[in-house]
């Protein structure tokens, strides 16, 4: 496989119970709370890195993380650090993955002008004067791969993993096909 890198992982989840984020801001060492320029409370992990945007409804977006194990790992110091507080946590909160932004590298110059000829316009944008980027929408699996002339790859809108490897999968296939790689 490519040379792929999860470059952050975004998940969502609720505790099920309202927060008093100017409560919480007050004793929850580290936390950012400043209600005028962003609306929820924002309380980084160190171990691992990540990001919790905790909002007073009681759902919570993990950013930053640089796996699905590391935004688990996260929320579960958040949901601890809840419930130190006194703040209930019902059951087990679900979390769910909004999508998974990640990097490749094909090692290959690409020429973008015969790619986006050759894969169809149908899926692509490609606008050189605006952004040097060519965009790729796949529909199976469903995410954007940016493409860039010096080979590298940014995908994104995936949900698991496996989505951006078969998405590169796909993507050398089908330039290998056109020998375009």
């Amino acid at each position: 496989m490519k040379s792929i890198k999860i470059e952050n992982v975004v998940a969502s989840t609720a505790i099920g119970s309202e927060i008093d984020l100017s409560e919480v801001a007050h004793v929850l060492e580290g936390a950012d709370y400043d209600p005028e320029q962003f609306p929820g409370l924002v309380y980084r992990t160190k171990n691992p890195k990540a990001a919790a945007l905790i909002f007073r409804s009681g759902k919570i977006v993990c950013t930053g993380a640089k796996s699905i194990e590391d935004v688990e790992k996260s929320l579960q110091i958040v949901f601890g650090k809840m419930m130190e507080l006194g703040i209930s946590v019902i059951g087990k909160p679900q979390i769910i993955v909004q999508n998974i932004v990640a990097s490749a590298d094909l090692k290959s110059e690409l020429n973008l002008n015969a790619i986006a000829i050759g894969l169809g316009l149908e899926n692509i944008e490609y606008e050189p004067e605006q952004f040097p980027g060519l965009v790729y929408r796949i529909k199976e699996p469903k995410v954007v791969v940016l493409l860039f002339g010096s080979g590298k790859l940014v995908i994104t809108g995936g949900k698991k993993t496996e989505d951006v490897e078969a998405a590169v999968k796909k993507i050398s296939k089908e330039l290998q096909g056109l020998g375009l790689l």
